[in-house]
This record gives structure tokens, sequence and C-alpha cells, in this order.
């Protein structure tokens, strides 16, 4: 039997229903009883007969031959084989912990002396279960029902109670605490799984957890009144202790203080955060720092503080948590205030100046930064790098190292001159900077003693990208003044060819061998008035009607085009935006615009792909998340056109919208797609932005200038026009007229055949070239006329000028402007009552006819 330490034998359980009879016990009871057979064998010998005896010899014979046979090969052994039986049961009976076994049905199958001792049971028949013994207790039986109700369901519990009194009766008196485990396990010879409870008295552990929170409230109470501040966070900068000395500083409550509630780039001022995260330890290692910076209190005010650091990094070298003292620089002795005072308020220029500042000796070492350099050089210097006095010139790049160097070289010779170094950074050349090097006056001259040059650096990204943006806006604006231009003089030269083209057609039959020349001529005309209308949208100078639309109702009635369009091997996907604000815009050119887009990312797709078209409303704050300089904050709807295509190189990318810019093969494309996209938005007040890349597609985004509905009614009056392409087309109805018209027109060409289109049609026709003409004409008619048709750019006086001195003589005059620019382009400076019609160059016999007669027409039918 195991024996404990102490020589004593291991006390006996005080229930073991599993105790079977030793070796001994079972020695004598075979001997009783094979002396009671051999008593019986010898009174029932005549009885039974020789053979049967021999019998039942030979049976016990083989029996006892089978059994030495059996326990010669250890089948049968007469001593237990190891002592593993008996080392378990002498742990569990010597358990410091009660433990007790009860089967399902709750009769106890084993209990150990402590569980009775514990208990206080002097006889198995006083052993109860833990959920007996406790289930009336209402401080302990919440916690012994639910782990009851746990093993009932096969899982283990365990807790921890809390009682007023111990549970043995005598006890040292006073409140104790328990910890009580159970689990279920089988068991061979039972049917069910026992249940097994153990039960500890912890209140000695309970009393010394008590003492060590008490010693250490005790010593968090000293470092809340220390007089240095004090805070600890982890490694994503969540302070998760702050003393009470620092939060006072701070204004923070520290009732309402949550740990990790809190980071340190709330409470730090300024670019100080650049300075405490350039404090980095070695893998496995830690670090101590000291930095002086401003910590903003709840005020917004600035305190200026000296921070004692002390970083950890694992062995892996990710960073770790921090621990750090804070002394106020404000506090000290009076006869140091003043020059405290001037430490104070140095360091805080120096560490606030929005430039970065560095000092470097005469090898271009650095020997001391301030804030805002580590935070604009985080990715390439750290203070790990101060330390060890790295060169400075690892902040440039290496094309522009040497330009340092002889910059540095004229410092060191004390050169007032030195010109700035432009450069970018190293490891990211999209971000520009500018360094200045200036010599310090009073430098010692020793090797790398003193400073030999302060540097400055300020980063140049924005300006940069302001430059290139006002660049490039520059060239759009003259090239679109170009383009307009061109289209102008253009709409001039195809106005007269088509109107020669009408005026030759009204005298040749289509069985006239010229008559196929002819209409060559116009349709050709016509192609070209195409491509120049185009020119007019990227130069905003195209004619627009707009209208309040819902694209959701546009791209629905569009979608089976675009699917056309794009073909089997393209997917299209319309993403409608819910509740989409209405915009303003002309119909049939958002749908050009879409479509221009749709074609662009099908022959980006040659093998197929994906194309969405999506709609979503874009809020002014929103505005900000996309990123876009030129996009200015309001409510804009936004429509996305995304392909999977190739996707756009950048070089490329900066070119798309220029007019006659393709990267298709010759005559496969005009290049004036999406210089005319481009141009529709800008005119309707919107913006378009492409993002692609190479291999994964493009993205175009337009924002339209969510319409908000206006009491007042349009100022201006507009008669017989529409868009694109000149005005309405009679439907076969009568375009004579006896009316007298001034046409007013520089261009002779034009002027000649609309003299003869009017004149065709029986109209009286005065004709003058220039603004001035016109009205000296118009006062030898007495004012006489019905109706002037003009021009709006001429020489002298232009058409809106012409119509201000016609209405001094004739307020009621009626008046049509022809011109190749947009309507807009010239109303706007009109008279809030102005009343006019427009037609567009270029335009035909029939359309110049027709926009005269629907004028006369409708002022008739107002003086009816």
């Amino acid at each position: 039997m195991a024996r404990e330490s102490g020589g004593e034998p291991s006390p006996a359980p005080i229930v073991d229903q599993n105790t079977r009879p030793g070796a001994i016990t079972r020695l004598v009871i075979f001997i009783i009883v094979l002396t009671v057979s051999a008593i019986f064998f010898a009174i029932f010998r005549e009885r039974l007969g020789d053979p049967f005896l021999l019998g039942l010899l030979g049976v016990l014979a083989m029996i006892g031959i089978g059994y030495l046979f059996a326990t010669a090969i250890g089948f049968i052994q007469i001593a237990p084989r190891s002592t593993a039986d008996e080392l378990s049961r002498a742990f569990v009976d010597t358990m410091d912990e009660g433990l007790v076994v009860s089967d399902a049905k709750g009769r106890i199958v084993y209990a150990n002396r402590a569980y009775a001792q514990m208990t206080g049971s002097t006889s198995a028949a006083d052993i109860k279960t833990v959920d007996g013994l406790l289930s009336d207790s209402p401080e302990a039986s919440p916690t012994v029902y639910r782990i009851a109700s746990g093993l009932r369901d096969g899982q283990p519990g365990d807790g921890e109670f809390r009682l007023t009194q111990a549970i043995r009766p005598g006890a040292q008196p006073g409140a104790h605490w328990y910890r009580t485990r159970a689990r279920m396990f089988k068991v061979p010879g039972y049917r069910q799984p026992l249940q097994a409870w153990q039960l500890a008295d912890i209140s000695a552990e309970r009393a010394e957890q008590e003492r060590f929170f008490l010693d250490l409230q005790k010593a968090i109470d000293h470092l809340d009144h220390a007089p240095a501040g004090f805070f600890a966070a982890d490694a994503e900068g969540r302070v998760t202790y702050i003393n009470a000395t620092l939060a006072e500083w701070l204004g923070l409550d520290l009732a309402n203080f949550t740990p990790g509630s809190t980071t340190l780039s709330q409470i730090i001022a300024g670019d100080g955060m650049a300075l405490v995260r350039s404090v980095k330890a070695d893998p496995g290692a830690t670090r101590n720092a000291v930095v002086d910076l401003d910590l903003s209190t709840v005020n917004g005010e600035a305190l200026p503080v000296r921070f004692m650091h002390r970083v950890s990094a694992s062995r892996d070298g990710v960073p770790g948590a921090s621990r750090t003292i804070v002394l106020n620089r404000n506090q000290g002795e009076d006869a140091s205030a003043d020059l405290r005072a001037s430490e104070v308020r140095f360091t805080r220029f120096f560490n606030s100046t929005p430039m970065a500042i560095a000092g470097v000796d005469g090898e271009g070492r650095i020997l001391r930064t301030n804030a805002p350099f580590l935070s604009l050089f985080s990715s390439v210097v750290d203070s790990d790098m101060v330390d060890r006095r790295v060169r400075l010139d690892t902040a440039i790049h290496p094309r522009d190292r040497a330009a340092f160097e002889a910059a540095l070289e004229k410092a060191k010779q004390h050169q007032a001159d030195i010109a700035p170094i432009d450069t970018v950074m190293p490891d990211n050349e999209e971000r520009f900077m500018r360094f200045y090097v200036n010599a310090v006056a009073d430098a010692a001259g020793g090797e790398g003693a003193e400073e030999a040059a302060i540097v400055y650096a300020v980063e140049t990204t924005e300006q940069k990208a302001l430059e290139a943006q006002m660049a490039q806006s520059q060239k759009m604006q003259a090239v679109g003044q170009l383009a307009g231009g061109i289209a102008h003089d253009f709409n001039n030269v195809l106005t007269a060819i088509i109107m020669a083209s009408d005026l030759l057609l009204t005298n040749h039959r289509p069985s006239d061998p010229s008559f196929p020349d002819i209409m060559n001529i116009k349709q050709n005309a016509n192609r070209a008035a195409s491509l120049v209308r185009q020119l007019l949208a990227f130069s905003r100078k195209q004619t627009l009607r707009p209208e309040v639309l819902s694209l959701t109702d546009v791209l629905a009635d569009i979608r089976m085009l675009l699917s056309r369009l794009a073909g089997a091997d393209i997917k299209l996907n319309i993403d409608h935006g819910r509740d989409l604000w209405p915009v303003k815009a002309d119909i049939g050119q958002f749908e050009q615009v879409v479509v221009n887009l749709t074609v662009n990312a099908r022959d980006a797709m040659p093998e197929g792909g994906e194309l969405t078209v999506r709609t979503k409303n874009v809020s002014t704050d929103e505005c900000a998340r996309y990123g876009y300089r030129e996009l200015t904050p309001a409510d804009y709807v936004l429509v996305e056109v995304e392909d999977t295509g190739t996707g756009i190189p950048t070089e490329v990318l900066e070119k798309i919208f220029e007019p006659f810019f393709t990267t298709k093969e010759v005559g496969k494309g005009t290049g004036l797609g999406l210089s005319m996209v481009y141009g529709i938005i800008k005119q309707t007040g919107g913006f378009i932005f492409c993002s692609s890349e190479v291999g994964k597609g493009t993205v175009f985004r337009i924002f339209l200038p969510r319409h908000v509905a206006e009491a007042k009614p349009s100022a201006v009056g507009e008669a017989a026009a529409i868009p694109n392409g000149g005005p309405k087309a009679a439907e076969n109805k009568d375009l004579s007229g006896s009316a007298t018209v001034l046409l007013v027109e520089d261009e002779d060409a034009v002027r000649v055949g609309g003299v003869r289109a009017l004149s065709s049609r029986g109209y009286t026709v005065h004709e003058a070239s220039s603004g001035v003409e016109a009205l000296e004409l118009f006062k030898e008619l007495d004012g006489k006329v019905d109706i002037v048709v003009s021009d709006v750019v001429m020489p002298e006086m232009d058409g809106p000028t012409l119509l201000g001195e016609l209405r001094k003589q004739q307020p009621d005059i009626k008046f049509i402007f022809v011109s190749g620019y947009a309507e807009d382009a010239f109303a706007r400076n009109l008279p809030a009552d102005a009343q006019f019609g427009f037609l567009p160059k270029p335009f035909s016999l029939k359309q110049l006819a027709t926009v005269v007669k629907d004028m006369l027409d409708d002022d008739q039918a107002e003086g009816r």
C-alpha cells in the first residue's frame, strides 16, 4: 500500500463501494472450500462410487493444469502486474480537496476522507453529495445548480461561492470561499456514467489575493498622486492607463475614463506623434528615449512636457506596449523660470513649425531634427537613425544627391545664396520635396562637432499637382478656343455649301445626271457638320436644350441600344441607384455620352468581359471621399461606366479628352468621341474623371449637379429652335410668305444663299453685311421690317448689340439669331425680357425658311 512522506498510512476513504477482498482473504476462502470438499467426499464416498470420484478428480486435474498453464503464459495473475491501481487509490484518498462520486440516482459510490472532514461527516451514512448538501444555501445554490444542470447535459462545470459560515460545524468563524468542480466519467461495471464532485476551501487563497490587490491599490494611489505624470499605451497607441496627475494636467475625468478609449494622437499636439513613433526598439529588446513635445488639454491648450519614453518589441520585431513618465516643463524653481520659459518657447517653435528642419554636420550627417521632419520622412528616417547620425541624403532621391552635396559644400563655405533642391522621395517618386540648405554663421568648423548647415524641407506634391492641373486646364482651354474658332469658320463654309446644294437641287430632278453628285456634296457637307458639332461640344459651345431628367428612366430607355452596341460577348449590367435626384441635361447629348463610353468599353474588351453602368447620389460631404481636386463640393448624381478591359496606360490617360487624340488604327476613329463627352459634361455643369489600371479595366465617373426646381420662370424666350441640327422640320406645310426680312450676315456666300432662299419663298429681303449697315438700312426703311435674321459674330457690331439698338426703336421687333456657337454663349448677355429665335449653323434653305415662317406665325397667333 502506498504511504505518505511522513511514513503514516494513507487515510482510508469514508465510503468505497468498490473495495474487494485482499489476497490473504481470498486464500483463506480457497482453503475452506477445499476442506469442505474433502470432508464431503470422505462422507459420501460409498454412495458416489469410485468411477464418479475418479471422473471428478480428472476434471479437477484438467482445471488445475489449465489454471497453471494460464498462469504460466500470464493470462491469470496471482499478484498484480503493476502498482498503478494502488497509486491511483492512494492519490485520491490523500487529496487535499474533497472528492465525492455518485451514480445517476445520487447514491454515494466514493468519498475521500478530505471530503468528510470538509463537510463535517463522521460516518458513511452522513455523507451527502455537493448539490444535496448546498441546495438550500442561498449563497451557494445558484452556482451549484448551474453546475448540476450542466452535468445532466454531459457538460463539466466549475464555480466559486462564498459562505457566511463554513460548511463544517465548529470551523473557524467567519466567511469562507469554496471552489467546486464537477464532471461525468465512465467506469467499467456501471451502465451509466458517474458524477465526480471536487470541493476545496480557498479562503486562504482569496485572503492572499485581497492582500495583493490592497498592496496594488496602494501602489496605484502612490502613482496617481506622484508629482509626475504617467501613462501606459498598447502597440496601437491606445492609452490603457493614465495616472491622476496627468489626467488633471490634461483636464480628463478619470471617473469616465475607459482603458483604450483615448489614443496618443488625441492627447499629443502637432507633429509630436512623429517623435513618439520614431522611438523604436530592436527585436526582443526595450529602448528608452527623452522627447520634448506639447500635449493637448481638453480645452485645446498646449502643455509643454518632457517624455521619459520606454518602448518594447517582440523577438519578431513587432512593436509592443510603452510606458511613459511625463514631466511638466511649466513647473520648476523660480530661479530657472526664465530659462525654462525660453526653452519651452524654442522647443514649441522648433517642433510646431510647418517646415521640416534638420541640423547636419560637415559630412551631411543628421545631428538633430524637429517633429515635422520625422513626420514628413517617417518612411526613410527615424529617431534611431538620428541617434546613429545617418546621412541626410538618405531622404533624397539618388539622382539629386550630387546637388545636395554641392549645396552642403557652399554652406560650409558660408555662402548665402544657395539654390533650393527639388527632388522626390527615394521610396515614392510621386511625392515631391524641396530642400533649402542654409549655412550656420557660428559653426565652429570642427569635424562633425557642430552643425555645418541647417536644412529646411517642404513637401511640394500638392503644388506640383496644382501646377500640372493648371497647365492641363490652360491647354484644354486653348485647344477649346482653337476648336471653337475653327468650328465657327467651318460652319460658315458648310452653311454656304449646304445652301448652294439646296439651290442646285431645286433645279435638278432625280433623273438628272448631276443629281447624285449634288446629293453626294450635300451628304458629305452634313457629315462634316457632324464633326464640327463634336468640336463645338469639346469647346462647350454646342447648342443644348437641357431638361429635367431622371437618369433611371433615361438608362432604362437605352438599355437595349447599349446591349446591342456592347455585343454578345460582353455582359451588360445596369445598377440603378435608389431615389436618384433629378438632373438638368440635354437628353440627346447625355445618351450620346453613354453610347460613346459604351463603344469605347466594347473596343477595350475584344475578347469579351463585363460592362457595368451604375448610378448613385453623392452628397456634399461625400465628395471629398473621391479625392478629385477639381470636384467642387455639392450634391451630385454619379454615373459610373466601368469595364474589365485592357485598361489605359498612365501616359495615355492624361490625353484621352484631347480632340483628335486616339490610339485606334487609322480610319477607325476620329479622336473626337471622348473630347465630345468631356465638352458635353462640362457644358452641362458637371465633372468627368477617368481611373484605369492596365490589365484590369477602366472606370469613367460622371458627376452631374443635382437639379433643384426654381420658382422663377426662364428669362430668355425661344422660338422655333431645336438642338443639334436646327429648327423643327415642317411637316409638308406652306413655307411661303410676304413679310419683309432684314438679313444680316458678314459671310457673303451665306448671305447670298439666304437671300435667294427667302426670296424664292415670296419674302421681301433686304441684306446687310454688318450690324452698323443693318441699323442704317432699318432707318432707311422707316422700321418697316417684320423680322430680322442676324449672325451673332460680326465685325464692328455683333448680333446681340444690334438687337439692343433695334429694341430702342422698335421694342417688339422679331429677331432670329444665326450662329455656329451655342445659344447660351450669347443669350446670357441679352436683356432678361428679350424675345428671339435661334438657328444654329450649318442649316439648309428649308430650315431657314421654316424658322422664319414659324416665328411669324407665332406672332400672328398671339395677335389674334
